[in-house]
């Protein structure tokens, strides 16, 4: 299900589909009688693509997600817990691991131990299943924390959960009521928090990996169009697309819990279920 959701995801994201869209015009140019449609088709798929490239539309929209919350400030209460969500990687040898890491990853990592070194005493959670790869995620992280001055007894590993969904029920059966502060990017942490509120945990958001600004005053980088500003907008659209998912999920859960007669919510029945499937489940860095 994980699986299919991802490939669904990623075709639906603006430069597959549009591309999709565009060799579909194609197909009526060259195979069918259908040239105009063909054409206008083509021109829809170009049109768009400059379109979601152009800075003034991409940074914009995405800001109004970025700069909900505002970046970590020390408060005055201690902290028990930084949980840094992952992002992604690869597993070469012949590169650094600063580098296996996915530059979103490498940025929410660094940030969260910043906030670590602030608590010493403080448990550093790092999450990411394994993906493919030789080596999870999350062990991937801790490798690049360790080698940046985190003690190995101050990190916990969550490998098995394979999205926000899973890594918050069980981040929720080791937190407790304690104080946590998620790092995750700012486009992110709209999302994040919902699913971490539905678990009945009250984080402190910690959002880093800004990517819109609007400083931008040379008009031969604001006025281009660029591969950066075409990510922005697929951040942003990645971010809508989550937030349908998150909507037919409830009310379909929603539903079967009607249909069980049950006088409990659809996310207290679902904290109950998670919590029983992941308690005592985390592991510390050995190595």
């Amino acid at each position: 299900m994980f699986e299919l959701k991802k490939f669904i995801s990623t075709l639906l994201m603006p430069l597959p589909a549009l591309l999709i869209l565009g060799f579909l015009g194609l197909f009526f140019i060259w195979f069918t009688q259908r040239i105009g449609f063909g054409s206008f088709l083509v021109f829809i798929s170009l049109f768009l693509i400059a379109l979601v490239s152009f800075q003034p539309l991409s940074s914009l929209l995405l800001m109004k997600l970025e700069r909900q919350y505002m970046g970590f400030l020390t408060p005055s209460e201690p902290i028990n817990y930084v949980m840094v969500l992952g992002h992604g990687h690869v597993v070469d040898y012949e590169i650094p691991p600063t580098s296996e890491l996915s530059p979103t990853a490498l940025m929410r990592l660094i940030e969260g131990i910043r906030i670590h070194f602030m608590y010493p005493t403080s448990k550093l959670i790092l999450s990411g299943y394994v993906g493919g790869n030789e080596v999870s995620h999350a062990r991937m992280l801790a490798r690049v924390a360790m080698a940046m001055g985190v003690h190995k007894n101050n990190i916990l590993l969550l490998e098995t959960e394979k999205g926000t969904w899973e890594e918050v029920f069980h981040a929720a059966s080791i937190v407790g009521q304690s104080n946590l502060v998620l790092v995750t990017s700012a486009s992110h942490m709209p999302r994040a928090l919902y699913e971490f509120k539905n678990a009945g945990l009250n984080p402190i958001p910690a959002p880093t990996n800004y990517m819109a600004q609007k400083n931008i005053h040379q008009p031969w980088i604001k006025y281009s169009l660029r591969a950066q500003y075409l990510e922005q907008f697929e951040r942003y659209w990645h971010v809508c697309l989550g937030q349908i998912w998150y909507l037919l999920r409830d009310k379909i859960t929603q539903q079967k819990v009607q249909l069980q007669g049950d006088s409990v919510t659809s996310s207290e029945l679902t904290i109950n279920d998670s919590v029983k499937k992941y308690d005592n489940k985390f592991l510390y860095v050995l190595s």
